[in-house]
């Protein structure tokens, strides 16, 4: 079973974890997002989104371009068939033991500590450790 982690936004990124382990920061336009899903559509069994919203302190311009892309990125999915689910941020990290209250280097950390042969990023790891916990709860 190979499940897709994804941390929406442009500072995120997506993983695939289980029959294989990879990462990549999110894609900078939304063709090579759409050319990433395509890619593995076919081995991907489930995708789990973090369910976030604008940040507090967020313009108008900033909320809308954020939920523009949180959107896209259902068409997409939906658009390759993955069946997808929706967990927010306090629920894996608590899951996998990994609260930041706000520290990204604590689930840069997990992951490393879960996976050690892969370099992880800020952007990669909670991906990865998004996708782990769908394996996990699936």
């Amino acid at each position: 079973m190979i499940v897709l982690g994804i941390d929406p936004g442009a500072s995120g990124g997506l993983a695939l974890v289980g029959d294989m382990l990879w990462a990549v920061p999110m894609p900078a336009t939304l063709m090579d997002v759409w050319q990433e899903m395509k890619t593995f559509q076919k081995d991907v069994s489930k995708a789990v989104i973090e369910k976030v919203g604008p940040m507090r302190g967020w313009g108008g311009s900033s909320s809308f371009s954020f939920g523009r892309n949180y959107g896209n990125l259902e068409a997409f999915l939906t658009a390759s068939g993955i069946p997808f689910e929706y967990v927010a941020p306090t629920v894996w990290q608590k899951a996998l033991g990994c609260m930041t209250k706000g520290d990204k280097n604590v689930t840069k950390a997990k992951a490393q500590q879960l996976y050690p042969s892969v370099k992880w990023t800020h952007a990669t790891a909670d991906a990865a450790l998004i996708a782990t916990f769908g394996l996990r709860s699936t």
